[in-house]
């Protein structure tokens, strides 16, 4: 199987809901799912059904969780340094607009766009691969062509 590339924070993160949802919200449900049973007939029992729908999420979740921390491969990006690769904080500006943004290459399950943390297989990570401050990169991304110039590179 190939293994997943991953910081050690978006690693922490996967391993604190892995436990959460086993030592808090397991037990919770099958609290849950006694007490909906206690009311009597399941046909017609919602809590119960809501109760079961809620522990097949959870369960799926955990296993899902399970599967990636076991394929996971943990780069800490402090040991890296050079040209654009995993683990690297890149600053660019945009051509067009000169909006400045920056984002952080990071795996696919820690990815989270909103806070600047960019999936490795994202066509715009896949542009910065291998450049260096100072190049310019051609993107097209679903809003159309984009130019950025690389400013920064950081391995923090």
């Amino acid at each position: 199987m190939e293994k997943l590339p991953m910081t050690p924070d978006g690693f922490n993160k996967l391993e604190v809901e892995l436990k959460h949802l086993k030592s808090v919200e397991r037990p919770a449900i099958i609290q849950a799912i006694a007490e909906a049973r206690e009311l009597g007939d399941l046909k017609e029992n919602a809590e119960y059904h809501s109760a079961r729908e809620k522990q097949g999420f959870i369960e799926g979740r955990i296993k899902e969780l399970e599967g990636v921390i076991s394929l996971s491969e943990v780069i800490d990006p402090k040991s890296l340094s050079g040209t654009i690769k995993f683990g690297a904080t890149v600053k660019v500006v945009d051509e067009d607009t000169d909006e400045e943004r920056q984002w952080k290459i990071v795996g696919e399950h820690e990815a989270n766009v909103d806070e600047g943390l960019l999936n490795i297989k994202s066509p715009i990570a896949r542009a910065l691969i291998g450049k260096d401050e100072g190049d310019s990169v051609e993107v097209r991304t679903p809003g159309g062509l984009k130019s950025f110039e690389i400013l920064d590179i950081k391995y923090q």
